[in-house]
C-alpha cells in the first residue's frame, strides 16, 4: 500500500462486491473500504448487519459475549502548551493566554495527585495524561519550567507524574503524549501500562497543503506518527490509536488510514483498540465554521472500521461526542467500547462536550441489548498476558485492580502492592511538603485551601471555618485553589441554559385579573413562547394556592408538555412535592410518582435556607422542616428526577452552620447521586446581607463561599452555579474565578405574562453571558438543564 494512492470513482457495483467480499470472510483492501464507505439504503443495512455480526462473534470468543466496555478515568491535562498549530484545536493554550488565565505551565505534582487522589475516591482506575506535543521546542516558558524543576523533557516529566499517579494512589497511567521516538516509548514503557496516539488520517494533503488542518503541525506528519505506531509494537507496548472523521480528508483518505491500522496491528499484535472519533467544530479555532461529521457517514466509518478490522478488534466510540439517541447506530455499527468515561474531570480536549452519567450509560447500553463492563487502561487480552505486554514494574498495580479471570476491571484489593519507585527530580519532595506548604506558600490558611483540595474530607469543621473566614491574601490563596480544582475536574467552560420562569403559585383555575396570576391557557402561551425563543428549559416552583385543587400541580405539568413536547420541564420544590402529596392524598412516592407521569424531568432544590432548625426558626418559619425538605429532595433522586442544591446565606446562620449544611448535602450526595449543581445565594436586606466576617466587603463574603463549596463539594457535586440575579454580572464574572462554572439560567422574560415568573425583568442572554466568559479567557456553552448539549441552539447564540 502507498499513502500517495489517488482517490478514484466508487459505483454501487464496488459496494455490492465490498459487502460479498467481507460476507465471506475476504481480506478488504482499500478500495473495498472505499467503496463501503459510500454505502447507502438497503447497501447501507447490510453493511451495518455485518459488522455487528462481525462484532458480536469477536466478544463471544473472547468469551465476554453481549459486553461492552469502559474505563473509568480522571482526565489530567498535564500542560496545554503545543508546538503544533492543529487548526481544530481548543486544548492548546499560549504562554499569554496561560497568564490570562493565571493557569501554570504544567500541572504540578500537586495538582495532579489532587485529582488523582479524588477520582481514586470515585472508583477510577485510570489516569489519562494529555498534553501538548514538545512545547519546549515552541515556548522558552516550557523549557525554563522544565530546567528549573530538574526535567530533561517534557516526556520526562510524564514518566514522573505516571509514576508518581500510581504510587500514590494506584491508579494506572494511559500516556497520550503525542509522538515518541522509539527511545522515549522506551522509557515510558516502565510507567504506564498502556499509551496511545491518534493516526488521525493517511492524508499528506491536509499535512502539506497551506490553509489545511495539519498544515504548520510537525507532529501530524501521518509518516512519523505510523513510525510511532510501529516502535510501539516492537517494544510491545498496548497501543491505543484510530481515525479523526470530518476533517477535511477524503474517503480514500479514511480507507487507506484504516488498512494502515490493521497493516501496524498485523505485524505487532500491539493495537488494543481503534478510536473512530468524530469530528465536532469548536469555538475560537480556524475550523469554527466546519460542519461537524455528518452522522450516517461517521457511522459509516465505524462499521468499515469494525469489517476492516475484523472481530478481535476493540472499537471505540467515545460517548460524549454523540447525541445518546444516536447509540443504537454506533452499536449497529459494530462498535464495543465506549472508552474513557469520568465521573470527575470534564473532557479537556471536547469541554463543551459532558460525559454521560455512568449509570445512564449503562441503563442505554443496556436498553440496546448489551451489559456495561469496566476494564482497565489495557484491554482483558493485554492484562491476561502480562509479562509479554507489560512491564514487570507495574505488574502489582495492574493485579491489584485486574479480576484475574477476565483481565477487566476487579474490586480493588486493600493497600495494593503498587511499584513505589520514586520519581525523579523533586517531584516527590514537592508533594511531601504539601501539607506543610498547600498551594500558596507558608500560612495556616494556605495549608489548610492545599489540604482541602487534595483531599475534602481530612479537614474538621473548624478548619473549614477557618477557610470560609479567610480574608486579604490568604483569601486570595483560598480562591486560586478552588479555581484550580474547578480547572482540573470541571474544565474552563463558563455555561448557561436558555430558559424561563414561572411562578406556579400564581396559578388560578379561572381568569381572576390579578397581577402575576395565569391559567391553564397562560400556561400553553407561555411554554410555547419560551420554546419558539429558543428556550430549552421552563422552570415552575411556588406552592398553589390552598384555595386551588393540589391536582393543578400536575396540569400544569401536562400542559406544558402538550405545548411543547421537547421542552425539558423543571419543576416542583420539596415543599410543592409534599403539598401535592399531603393535600392531594397521594403520598410522597406517589406524587413523585404522578409528576414523572405528567411531564416533570428533574426539580429544583431550592425551598430551604439553610439546613439548620435554628436557622429555620428565626429567618424563614414557613419553609419546610429540614428533616422533611431532606425526606422529600432524597425521595425525589431515588424516583429518578435529579435536582439542583443551594444555600442562602449571609443572615443569622453562623459559619458552622453553613460547613454543616454543605457536609449534610455531600452526605445526601452520596447516598443519592442526585444533585446536579450547588448554588450558593446570598440572601439580600432587610433579613440578609449580612457579613461572616465584620467588614469583610460583599464581593470577598461571596468569595469566600464560593471557594468553600467548590473545595468541600469537590468529588460529589460537580458543577458551582453563580447565582447573576443576586450579585451582579461583573461580581459573577469575579466568582466565576473563585471556583465557579456555571452562570445558572437566562431567566428570558418572554412576550407572554413575563410577570408570572419570579426574578422577571432580570435577563442574561447568551451573547452577554459569552461576553462574562470572554472576559475570562474561557470558553462559553449553551447546555441543557442536565448539562448536556442542546439538540437544538438558541436564536438567541453567543453569536446572535
Amino acid at each position: 500500500m502507498t499513502l500517495l494512492e489517488p482517490p478514484r470513482a466508487v459505483d454501487g457495483s464496488a459496494v455490492s462486491t465490498a459487502l460479498d467480499r467481507s460476507a465471506s470472510g475476504e481480506r478488504l483492501d482499500v478500495r473495498d473500504a472505499e467503496a463501503l464507505l459510500s454505502a447507502e439504503g438497503s447497501d447501507f443495512e447490510r453493511m451495518l448487519e455485518l459488522a455487528s455480526s462481525a462484532r458480536d462473534a469477536g466478544l463471544a470468543a473472547s468469551g465476554r459475549a453481549g459486553v461492552v466496555t469502559y474505563s473509568r478515568k480522571v482526565f489530567i491535562p498535564l500542560t496545554t502548551l503545543c508546538r503544533d498549530r492543529c487548526h481544530y484545536c481548543i486544548f492548546v493554550d499560549t504562554p499569554g493566554q496561560l497568564l490570562k488565565l493565571h493557569k501554570p505551565v504544567f500541572m504540578s505534582p500537586e495538582q495532579v495527585l489532587t485529582v488523582a487522589r479524588q477520582g481514586a475516591a470515585l472508583g477510577c482506575k485510570e489516569a489519562l495524561l494529555t498534553l501538548g506535543d514538545r512545547p519546549e521546542d515552541r515556548w522558552p516558558e516550557a523549557r525554563a519550567w522544565l530546567d528549573e524543576h530538574g526535567y530533561a523533557s517534557t516526556l520526562d516529566y510524564v514518566g514522573a507524574m505516571a509514576r508518581l499517579i500510581t504510587a500514590e494512589t494506584g491508579l494506572l497511567a494511559h500516556l497520550n503524549p503525542g509522538v515518541m521516538t522509539a527511545d522515549e516509548l522506551r522509557m515510558l514503557r516502565p510507567t504506564a501500562p498502556s499509551m496511545g496516539m491518534m493516526l488521525e488520517t493517511t492524508s499528506r494533503a491536509l499535512f502539506e497543503e497551506p490553509g489545511r488542518v495539519h498544515y504548520g503541525s510537525p507532529d501530524k506528519d501521518p509518516a512519523l506518527r505510523l513510525t510511532v505506531i510501529g516502535d510501539a509494537g516492537r517494544l510491545r507496548i498496548p497501543f491505543t490509536t484510530g481515525i479523526l472523521v470530518g476533517i477535511g480528508e477524503t474517503l480514500h483518505d479514511r480507507a487507506e488510514s484504516l488498512i494502515a491500522l490493521r497493516e501496524a496491528h498485523e505485524t505487532h499484535g500491539h493495537v488494543q483498540e481503534v478510536i473512530v472519533q468524530n469530528f465536532r467544530a469548536k469555538p475560537r479555532t480556524a475550523m469554527q465554521d466546519s460542519a461537524d461529521a455528518e452522522l450516517l457517514e461517521y457511522v459509516a466509518a465505524v462499521a468499515v472500521a469494525r469489517l476492516v478490522l475484523g472481530p478481535h478488534m476493540r472499537v471505540q466510540v467515545p460517548p460524549n461526542l454523540s447525541d445518546p439517541a444516536e447509540f443504537e447506530l454506533l452499536l449497529r455499527a459494530g462498535a464495543d467500547d465506549w472508552g474513557g468515561v469520568s465521573p470527575l474531570t470534564a473532557d479537556h480536549v471536547n469541554p463543551e462536550r459532558p460525559w454521560p452519567h455512568l449509570s445512564e450509560l449503562a441503563q442505554r447500553t443496556a436498553d440496546l441489548g448489551f451489559e456495561l463492563r469496566e476494564r482497565l487502561t489495557a484491554h482483558p487480552e493485554f492484562v491476561l498476558d502480562a509479562d509479554e505486554w507489560i512491564d514487570r514494574a507495574l505488574h502489582p498495580a495492574v493485579a491489584a485492580l485486574a479480576d484475574p479471570a477476565t483481565g477487566l476491571a476487579g474490586t480493588p484489593r486493600a493497600n495494593p502492592p503498587v511499584h513505589r519507585e520514586p520519581p525523579r527530580s523533586d517531584a516527590q519532595e514537592y508533594v511531601g511538603s504539601v501539607t506543610r506548604r498547600g498551594f500558596g506558600g507558608g500560612g495556616r490558611t494556605r495549608r489548610l485551601a492545599g489540604r482541602a483540595a487534595a483531599d475534602p474530607l481530612s479537614l474538621d469543621d473548624a478548619e473549614w471555618v477557618a477557610l470560609l473566614e479567610a480574608t486579604g491574601d490568604d483569601l486570595d490563596a483560598l480562591t486560586a485553589t478552588a479555581d484550580d480544582v474547578r480547572r482540573y475536574t470541571v474544565g474552563e467552560a463558563v455555561s448557561l441554559v436558555v430558559n424561563r420562569n414561572l411562578t406556579s403559585s400564581g396559578f388560578r383555575s379561572a381568569p381572576t385579573g390579578e397581577p402575576g396570576t395565569f391559567t391553564l391557557d397562560d400556561v400553553a402561551a407561555i411554554a410555547t413562547d419560551a420554546a419558539d425563543l429558543g428556550a430549552t428549559e421552563l422552570c415552575v416552583q411556588g406552592l398553589i394556592a390552598s384555595s386551588e385543587d393540589p391536582a393543578a400541580y400536575l396540569d400544569i405539568a401536562r400542559t406544558v408538555k402538550a405545548a411543547t413536547r421537547h421542552m425539558h420541564l423543571h419543576a416542583y420544590r420539596p415543599q410543592d412535592v409534599w403539598d401535592l402529596a399531603d393535600r392531594g392524598g397521594l403520598g410522597l412516592d406517589g406524587a413523585l410518582a404522578a409528576l414523572r407521569n405528567a411531564g416533570v424531568d428533574t426539580v429544583p432544590g431550592t425551598g430551604v435556607k439553610v439546613l439548620s432548625e435554628r436557622v429555620r426558626a428565626l429567618i424563614a418559619p414557613g419553609d419546610l422542616a429540614i428533616d422533611r425538605w431532606i425526606e422529600g429532595i432524597a425521595a425525589a433522586h431515588r424516583a429518578g428526577f435529579r435536582s439542583t442544591s443551594v444555600i442562602f446565606y449571609g443572615h443569622v446562620e453562623t459559619a458552622a452552620e453553613r460547613i454543616a449544611h454543605l457536609h449534610r448535602l455531600r452526605g445526601i450526595q452520596d447516598e443519592t447521586g442526585g444533585f446536579t449543581e450547588f448554588v450558593p445565594i446570598p440572601l439580600p436586606a432587610p433579613a440578609g446581607g449580612v457579613p461572616l466576617v465584620p467588614r469583610r466587603s460583599p464581593l470577598d463574603e461571596h468569595r469566600a463561599m464560593v471557594a468553600v463549596s467548590r473545595l468541600l463539594l469537590s468529588g460529589s457535586i460537580p458543577h458551582i452555579q453563580i447565582p447573576w440575579t443576586r450579585v451582579g454580572r461583573d461580581a459573577a464574572a469575579t466568582l466565576l474565578q473563585s471556583g465557579g462554572d456555571d452562570l445558572g439560567g437566562t431567566l428570558m422574560d418572554g412576550r407572554v405574562l413575563p410577570e408570572a415568573g419570579i426574578e422577571h425583568g432580570l435577563e442574561l442572554p447568551l451573547p452577554d453571558a459569552a461576553r462574562i466568559a470572554a472576559r475570562l479567557f474561557r470558553p462559553f456553552r449553551q447546555r441543557t438543564t442536565d448539562y448536556r448539549e442542546p439538540t437544538v441552539r438558541s436564536a438567541q447564540g453567543p453569536d446572535a
